[in-house]
């Protein structure tokens, strides 16, 4: 059985607190850094929360300066006033009692007034995850640019695209590199859209069904840099659905670089050679001396399984949780969220300098485009052309290579042709250029253009969304200040 509990545990219901090992478990391990981490986004809400209670006439203005000027100053020291300090219900509340233990609980009391941890950790996981996705989103543009300036740069690099592990068409590694930025762009768009979903800001949801003190939830919100305050105060409570299409959007884009490595990692290989890696990118072996080892692409793979398994776990913890606040939902599926957000942003910072490092080998991708046949589709087209139904061509073309390999060659020959053989195909960078319909790589220009076009219509809306939590932050400290120096001139509200 746990000692009895000392006052500061004592929460007026309870008189005990958990013992130290299930503490551990529940919370972690409170080192400072942990504090730190934990209360920087807390206390930021705090500040907006002090100046709109005081704006409210719910917090004398001489206990809204204090309170602001004590909470300034322990982020100012990276919260070092707490190191040390017994957190028997969580680093929160152990902030929160040290307050009312530096300015009484007259003042330090009423911090929390008007709101619940509830609401306050929607809204410390919505800053939170608007500042993850948001980074994501700039380092998704930033791969993105570098797929399309490597597009435009080979797009004249013929070489032969594969279906099932087998040469198919002839394409050029530009129009390769534009079909990644092609899919990215619209996980671009989706993370836009999924960050601009965190628009409302929690705070005044209160435990789940809002309060009847006169607040003004409009008025954190813009402080805090949202938009608008929440809808439905149950809702801002118990849903994480956002997180999810966060989570899925993520890892959609880790996916496609996960498909991206692995092309280029088959590429790479010596029975490939289409592609080489500088020696900053590449790996040896400790034991085989020979060994050249493009192994950051295996890494990139890799992270993907990370925000694969972090939405099946926040899923999995939110399924049939009932639709209220509750630790499934608000802390353990959060919880891993923020590995996984962490490791796709390190795999997309890999794919950024993988794939602006990647040379192509033309020489070697033009030779396995004309040994290949790849032209096989456009010589039946030229068939059709000629009147010739589709499936008729099929079957002549098919058999001309069946006779081709049979002999040992590597062109086709031997074809009927309706009215004498046509031109020849040429080289097979003319072959790509007259795949011009259906967004095929005769097209690679206008996709890179148009996608260009894309890419600066995203890079507009993050401007402009960092300009408006510049905005807030700015207003916020502005407010903050004022309200302390209204205290110190005697003023009233």
């Amino acid at each position: 059985m746990s000692a009895p509990a000392s006052p500061a545990q004592d929460t007026g219901r309870l008189t005990r607190t958990l013992a130290p090992r299930t503490r551990r478990i529940v919370y972690g391990e409170q080192g400072p850094e942990e504090t730190r981490r934990e209360l920087a986004p807390i206390t930021t809400v705090d500040l907006a929360h002090i100046v709109m209670l005081a704006e409210s006439g719910l917090l004398p203005l001489e206990a809204a300066a204090r309170l602001i000027t004590a909470v300034q100053a322990l982020r100012d020291s990276g919260f070092s006033a707490l190191d040390g300090l017994d957190a028997p219900r969580g680093a929160y509340l152990m902030y929160e009692g040290h307050l009312s233990d530096e300015l009484g609980a007259d003042i330090g009391g009423k911090l929390h007034t008007a709101r619940s941890r509830n609401d306050l950790k929607a809204t410390v996981t919505a800053i939170r995850l608007r500042e993850e996705l948001a980074g994501l989103h700039t380092q998704l543009a930033r791969q993105q640019g570098v797929l399309l300036a490597r597009a435009r740069a080979h797009a004249d690099v013929a070489m032969p695209l594969y279906t099932h592990f087998q040469p198919a068409m002839p394409v050029s590694y530009g129009y390769y590199l534009a079909g990644i930025a092609t899919a990215l762009d619209r996980d671009l768009a989706a993370l836009a859209h999924t960050i601009d979903e965190l628009d409302r800001c929690p705070l005044g949801a209160g435990a789940v069904a809002g309060t009847d003190l006169p607040i003004n939830p409009e008025r954190t919100a813009l402080l805090l840099g949202f938009t608008s305050p929440p809808l439905h105060a149950t809702d801002a409570v118990a849903a994480r659905d956002t997180l999810l299409r966060g989570l899925a959007v993520v890892a959609s884009a880790a996916v496609t670089l996960s498909r991206l490595a692995t092309d280029l990692q088959l590429w790479s290989t010596q029975e490939f050679g289409f592609v080489e890696f500088p020696e900053r990118l590449v790996g040896g072996s400790s034991a085989m001396p020979q060994k050249r080892n493009a192994f950051l692409l295996e890494h990139v793979k890799a992270k993907a399984a990370l925000a694969i398994g972090a939405w099946t776990a926040a899923a999995s913890a939110m399924k049939s949780t009932p639709f209220t606040n509750s630790i499934e939902v608000g802390t353990e599926a959060v919880s891993a969220a923020w590995p996984a957000l962490a490791a796709v942003q390190d795999a997309v910072q890999l794919g950024q300098v993988l794939v602006s490092g990647a040379r192509p080998v033309p020489e070697r991708m033009e030779s396995r485009a004309k040994e290949g046949f790849v032209t096989a589709t456009v010589v039946a087209n030229r068939l059709v052309a000629q009147g010739v139904p589709f499936r008729t061509a099929h079957h002549t073309v098919g058999a001309a290579v069946r006779r081709a390999v049979e002999s040992g060659g590597t062109e086709l020959t031997g074809i009927d042709w309706p009215e004498g053989r046509p031109a020849t195909l040429g080289e097979p960078l003319a072959v790509v250029a007259g795949l011009n319909r259906g967004g095929g790589p005769g097209e690679c220009a206008k996709t890179i253009q148009t996608l260009r076009g894309r890419l600066a219509a995203q890079g507009e809306w993050a401007a402009a969304h960092r300009a408006r939590l510049r905005e807030a932050a700015l207003r916020l400290d502005a407010e903050a200040r004022a309200l302390v120096d209204r205290r110190a001139q005697g003023a009233r509200w």
